[in-house]
């Protein structure tokens, strides 16, 4: 049975939240104030982490990129009611998995953690070596030669991606259902955007880019030499 903590200041949605979590058969451990959650990551192992943005001493953000840094891997749902795009680009660079708006609609909510919960532990805590780049996915670190490389939530996650599926080519379509699947408004721009960004971290200039482009099909990672 999943564990699940929520952390939230509003305590008639959480008691809501918890009813309908219970209900649904998790365990859940709920509190109300940032420092309390983060209390609670050192002590207790949980399955999937539900995160109020605006809370009392520690707001959902510095929890999660404190638990990020402490090399928490857990995947992590943000609430809150900031719906700008600048907002949710702040909440997945604090290291949050997914964001979901207020009001919450509860089968939205359990829908967004069973997906959270379907991905595999191995394939968080598990070091992804391709040449000689290497990804951490537990402590969200990139490295090159054994020098760390600074990426963008989003390019460390289409890059784990492509790291985990090796020489497979992928469309945009499939990429942003994969990487972007918590923003509805992205589409392929968003895509060659950040493959392009991606390309200039962590390719040689010498060299040709490890992400290739198939011509007619998509993008993939190579690990051979054209």
């Amino acid at each position: 049975m999943a564990r699940i903590l929520v952390a939230d200041d509003d305590t008639q949605l959480c008691g809501l939240i918890e009813d309908w979590l219970i209900h649904q058969k998790y365990t859940v451990d709920v509190t109300h104030n940032g420092g309390d959650a983060q209390e609670m990551l050192k002590t207790y192992e949980y399955d999937c982490i539900v995160l109020d943005w605006d809370m009392p001493e520690k707001s959902g953000i510095d929890v999660c990129k404190t638990f990020r840094e402490g090399g928490g891997a857990t995947p992590v749902l943000m609430l809150t009611g900031k719906s700008s795009i600048d907002s949710k680009e702040i909440g997945f660079d604090s290291g949050a998995d997914d964001y979901l708006t207020k009001p919450v609609e509860l089968r939205e909510l359990s829908a967004r953690i069973r997906a959270l919960l379907r991905r595999k532990p191995t394939q968080q805590l598990i070091t992804l070596d391709v040449g000689d780049l290497c990804l951490d996915p537990a402590k969200r670190t990139v490295t090159k030669k054994g020098k760390e490389i600074e990426l963008w939530p989003i390019e460390f996650a289409l890059l784990e991606f492509f790291m985990m599926h090796p020489d497979q080519v992928f469309n945009s379509d499939a990429l942003l259902h994969q990487v972007w699947k918590s923003e509805a408004s992205a589409g392929p721009e968003a895509v060659r955007t950040t493959i392009k960004r991606l390309r200039k971290r962590i390719d040689d200039d010498s060299k040709k880019s490890l992400i290739k482009n198939v011509y007619g099909f998509g993008y993939k990672l190579s690990t051979k030499e054209d």
